[in-house]
């Protein structure tokens, strides 16, 4: 079970939800094979809907290297998966990210 929790309700995003959001594109990421499914360019499409400020894709990315961490990604799906799904959504989908700068 996935506890979505943020700070002062509605504020920010959480690695939960970014989870979700690219819990669909893992079969992509980890194999770098065809194209992701849909149902991943779907997720990615929410995850640039809602990080429209700075401190949320600062936030977002942090769970997205997290996230990276947790599973054996290819980098070069990795990186290549906001242009296979036609968004440019701002956040580096990386495990050497800094997501600071």
């Amino acid at each position: 079970m996935i506890q979505l929790v943020t700070a002062g309700g509605e504020e920010g995003i959480s690695c939960g939800q970014v989870d979700a959001y690219l819990i669909p594109c893992v079969p992509y990421l980890t194999t770098g094979a065809g194209d992701p499914a849909p149902k991943c360019c779907d997720g990615v499409r929410s995850l640039k809907a809602n990080t429209a400020t700075a401190d949320d894709r600062r936030a977002a990315c942090g769970c997205v290297k997290a996230a990276a961490g947790r599973y054996p990604v290819k980098d070069e799906a990795a990186s290549s998966l906001p242009t296979k799904c036609g968004v440019d959504i701002g956040i580096p989908i990386s495990k050497a990210i800094d997501c600071q700068t």
